[in-house]
């Protein structure tokens, strides 16, 4: 995956302002003046505003030389902020697609096995319908039940749940039926597939990470608004509100990219198959299961 993420990293290094420093300054300001408010006065319009014109005139009577140094420092101020948020990134990726450390691993084993019962129950309640109404002889409104009745069943998970969290699965969904139908262990086989893939489905792809990794970005701003609540307890509700906006980007972005997944194994697992030579080239379709364990014993190398 190293194009991949190198192609990844360059989109983001693009958009570095949008993401970074304009909300640090923003984050910057608003952490100033509820630190001045505080608790007892959170609400208090008229403080605040008494505030910003005082901030403002003490600034305007300050020299050149003094007014560029405050910038300067505000910039610096705004690039640690952007560090922090680059590195709780990681904590909020982790945390939405499932993969918790294993001091949660009792809550995640949880989760999943109680996601997993719904699934099930969900799936079977699907199969019922199915029986009870056969093909030849169903009606409109009888498969439009069973169409209700299997859009639920996708909506929470396209394959058997094997994460704590919708995000995880929709990932863990991809994986399962790149095994399950062609037998690829898409962790190991993927970097192999990245390099046979024309630019299009590339470029798709990293624009899918890129929206998924904006995502992140956008909500890891929550953390540091987590910190400021303790001084100033708005600041808890707008870390919710920014929390929820990067969750439901990140949930599109998310089904975007497994369904992205899922179709460039569909379309070019042969192809693979094909340079490594364990595949005829004249043969046309998705991969059997057989060549697709082929493919994953290359790419796995006995590991």
């Amino acid at each position: 995956m190293g194009d991949f993420f190198a192609e990844l990293a360059k989109k983001l290094a693009e958009r570095w302002v949008s993401l970074l420093l304009l909300p640090g300054v923003l984050f910057l300001a608003v952490a100033a003046l509820g630190v001045r408010l505080g608790h007892a006065h959170a609400l208090d319009v008229d403080l605040a505003a008494r505030e910003v014109i005082r901030f403002s005139e003490w600034f305007a009577r300050r020299p050149a030389g003094g007014q560029v140094g405050l910038l300067v420092a505000v910039l610096v101020a705004t690039g640690g902020a952007g560090l922090l948020v680059q590195a709780m990134a990681g904590v909020t990726r982790t945390l939405w697609l499932g993969q918790w450390p294993w001091p949660f691993g009792r809550l995640r084993n949880t989760l999943v096995r109680r996601r997993r019962d719904r699934w099930h129950a969900l799936l079977n309640r699907r199969r019922t319908l199915t029986r009870a109404h056969p093909a030849p002889t169903r009606t409109p409104e009888q498969q439009e039940r069973i169409d209700q009745a299997a859009a639920e069943v996708n909506r929470m998970a396209l394959a058997e749940p094997g994460r704590p969290t919708w995000l995880g699965d929709r990932i863990h969904g991809a994986e399962a039926v790149a095994r399950d139908r062609y037998g690829l262990d898409l962790p190991f086989v993927w970097p192999r597939l990245w390099v046979v893939l024309p630019e299009a489905a590339r470029a798709d792809l990293v624009n899918a990470g890129t929206a998924l990794a904006t995502a992140v970005a956008v909500a890891s701003w929550s953390w540091p608004l987590v910190a400021l609540a303790f001084v100033w307890w708005p600041a808890a509700l707008i870390a919710i509100v920014v929390g929820a906006a990067g969750w439901a980007r990140a949930r599109g972005a998310v089904a975007e990219l497994a369904l992205l997944v899922e179709s460039v194994v569909d379309l070019h697992g042969r192809t693979l198959a094909t340079a490594l030579g364990v595949a005829d080239e004249g043969h046309a379709g998705p991969l059997t299961v057989e060549e697709g364990s082929r493919v994953t014993a290359v790419a796995r190398k006995g590991r």
